[in-house]
């Protein structure tokens, strides 16, 4: 496929990208995956999308000009983003992203690679097809041009929803992590907040965009400080997560309405995966990459992110 000449969407085993001929395409390392007979762990398997589009052209960025994404876009089509976790241009991304130029006009969606997580000595990359660049530290795009009478539909399948009867939390700092916030306008240590009430952390945070609920994960607690997959912003208003009791039916209830939905690109959140027990169980319609995070215009956690052209 690649030395045919076709645009591609790669996703797999770090060493499997880095022994793949140069073409036109974009990939980044996981080993997670649903398809259509499960949710799967492979370092063996590479998942391929073939792009539906001959107008495409492929960038990489690092911190510096990663807010240039916007730019380089096409009017009327897409973009894929892949950003290495824990890289500087994943968090210049996440904590920034919402301020780029034309960031809510155009179309960019996307996925942060990652590793396994049982196993030592991984790097998550991104690979620039084109020009044979492997990356610890730069984001690739890939950037698609639709015929102008197509409409392109970004979605996000959030199975959480924000716990009403629960307590407003807002933070004094953007930021992945936090020391003390506002419990209904009270300060307090997070960490011993969480502690003392018992709280969860497998469900997210939910905050109120301008009224859309956008998750942010826990990541882990220490010395103190709460750490999180996506940062927190001082001025939106935040609250825990309804518990899920059971994932699976949850997304399958949820991706119902998308039965004869075709997507051209999906990835679905490794916390969803790993605490849904998602491994060999179905979830339809939407198969890719299992990652470390996902974007949809900005970054977001603990989501399924698609694309279908209408």
């Amino acid at each position: 496929m690649i030395n045919s000449g076709k645009w591609l969407h790669i996703s797999g085993n770090e060493n499997l990208l880095k022994n793949l001929p140069s073409g036109n395409w974009i990939g980044g390392s996981t080993e997670y995956f649903m398809d259509d007979d499960g949710g799967i762990v492979t370092d063996e398997k590479l998942f391929v999308s073939e792009i539906p589009y001959d107008n495409c052209k492929i960038a990489s960025y690092d911190e510096k000009n990663i807010e240039n994404i916007t730019l380089d876009a096409f009017e009327n089509g897409f973009t894929i983003a892949i950003l290495p976790f824990d890289s500087e241009v994943h968090k210049m991304y996440a904590e920034k992203a919402a301020g780029f130029k034309d960031m809510f006009a155009k179309n960019i969606v996307g996925w942060i690679s990652g590793l396994n997580l049982l196993k030592a000595g991984q790097t998550p990359i991104a690979v620039n097809g084109k020009a044979s660049e492997i990356s610890s530290s730069k984001a690739v795009a890939l950037h698609i041009q639709a015929p102008e009478n197509q409409v392109i539909n970004i979605g996000i399948v959030n199975i959480f929803t924000p716990d009403e009867e629960g307590p407003v939390i807002e933070f004094h700092e953007d930021g992945f992590s936090a020391k003390k916030c506002l419990i209904d306008g009270r300060e307090v240590v997070f960490a011993d907040y969480i502690d003392e009430n018992g709280i969860d952390t497998k469900p997210p945070l939910v905050g109120s965009y301008s009224g859309a609920g956008i998750n942010v994960s826990f990541k882990q607690i220490v010395d103190g400080t709460v750490h999180f997959y996506a940062p927190v912003f001082r001025n939106i208003k935040y609250r825990f997560a309804n518990k899920i009791g059971d994932y699976a039916n949850e997304f399958a209830g949820k991706l119902d309405q998308f039965k004869n939905a075709k997507a051209v690109f999906s990835c679905n959140c490794i916390l969803n995966f790993l605490y849904g027990e998602l491994e060999n169980k179905q979830v339809q319609h939407f198969y890719g990459p299992i990652t470390f995070g996902e974007i949809a215009y900005q970054l977001v956690n603990q989501t399924l992110v698609y694309v279908v052209i209408l």
